[in-house]
C-alpha cells in the first residue's frame, strides 16, 4: 500500500504513522487523514504489530485543519461537500468515525508530540492512548469537532483555556492529564520508542482486555454519547462563525483567529 501525505513503517514490533507534510506543518487534509486511517487498520490487522506510534515530520506535529493548501483546495473542488448535508456527512466521517474509531484500535497507541499541536493536531492526538510530548510542545484546543477537551483536561482547566484561548505549554498539559510524559526535545523519539517497545512486550490479549475495559469506564461516564452530541454544536458555532465572518467582511473589519489570541497571549506573557 503506497501513501502520499504520511510515512508508514514497522519497527519489529512497532508501526510507525509519520505525518509527512512538514511543509505545511503537518496540516490536515482530507487525504491525509484517509492515508491515516487505512495505515491505523493496517497496522491493527498485522499480527506481528503490537503497539502503533503516531508522530509528525519536521518541526511540528501537526497545526491542525488544513485550510487551503493546493492539495486540500484540489481535493475540495474534486469531491465537493454540497450544503449543511453535505458539511455535516464531511465533518462526521473525518472526524467523529475517524476518531472514534483510532481511540478504539484493538492495540495501545502512543502519540509522538512536538512543536505545535493545534487543533486538528489536539484531535489526533487524543484519540491516541497515551501522549509523549517534546518539552518544546504548544497545544491548542477549541471548540472543534472532535471536541474531547472536558474529558482531556477536565472541566475548569478546559473553561480556562478555551475562555482566554491560549496555548497550553507540555508541563501544564502534563500536570492536567493531556500528557503522560514530557521529554527533551532532542530524546522525545528515543523515550517513546522505549515505552512502545516496553508495553510491547506484555501480552497482547492482555493489553486488548485492558485497554477495552479503560474504554469502557469512560464510555460509561458518556465519552462516545458527548462527543456526538458535542459535534451538533460545533456544527451550530461554525454555522454563526461563517456567518458573523461574512458580515464583517462587508463591514470591512477582521475578526481575530483563536491562533492570533493565542500567540498574542503568549507575547504578552514573555513581556
Amino acid at each position: 500500500m503506497s501513501y502520499e501525505n504520511i510515512l508508514y513503517n514497522i519497527d519489529g514490533s512497532i508501526a510507525r504513522v509519520i505525518l509527512n507534510r512538514p511543509e505545511v506543518r503537518n496540516a490536515q487534509s482530507r487525504p491525509l487523514l484517509e492515508e491515516m486511517d487505512r495505515a491505523f487498520l493496517a497496522a491493527e490487522a498485522d499480527d506481528a504489530v503490537r503497539v502503533i506510534v503516531l508522530s509528525g515530520a519536521g518541526e511540528t506535529f501537526s497545526a491542525g485543519h488544513d485550510l487551503g493548501s493546493p492539495q486540500q483546495r484540489a481535493d475540495t473542488e474534486a469531491r465537493p461537500a454540497v450544503g449543511l448535508p453535505g458539511r455535516y456527512k464531511r465533518i462526521w466521517d473525518l472526524y467523529i468515525d475517524m476518531g472514534l474509531r483510532w481511540r478504539n484500535l484493538m492495540k495501545p497507541t502512543i502519540a509522538m508530540v512536538q512543536g505545535y499541536c493545534i487543533f486538528g493536531g489536539w484531535m489526533i492526538a487524543t484519540a491516541m492512548d497515551l501522549i509523549v510530548a517534546a518539552d518544546d510542545t504548544k497545544f491548542l484546543a477549541s471548540h472543534f469537532q472532535y471536541f474531547a477537551v472536558p474529558y482531556d483536561v477536565g472541566p475548569r482547566k478546559a473553561k480556562e483555556i478555551l475562555f482566554q484561548e491560549r496555548f497550553m505549554h507540555a508541563e501544564e498539559a502534563e500536570r492536567a492529564g493531556l500528557v503522560n510524559l514530557v521529554v527533551p526535545r532532542e530524546r522525545l523519539e528515543e523515550e517513546t520508542l522505549a515505552i512502545a517497545r516496553r508495553i510491547a512486550e506484555s501480552d497482547p490479549f492482555y493489553l486488548r482486555l485492558v485497554k477495552t475495559s479503560i474504554n469502557s469506564a469512560q464510555d460509561a461516564m458518556g465519552y462516545s454519547t458527548f462527543l456526538k452530541s458535542a459535534m451538533h454544536t460545533y456544527m451550530l458555532s461554525s454555522e454563526s462563525a461563517a456567518h458573523t465572518a461574512k458580515e464583517q467582511a462587508g463591514g470591512g473589519r477582521r475578526r481575530y483567529s483563536s491562533v492570533d489570541r493565542a500567540l498574542a497571549y503568549e507575547r504578552g506573557r514573555r513581556a
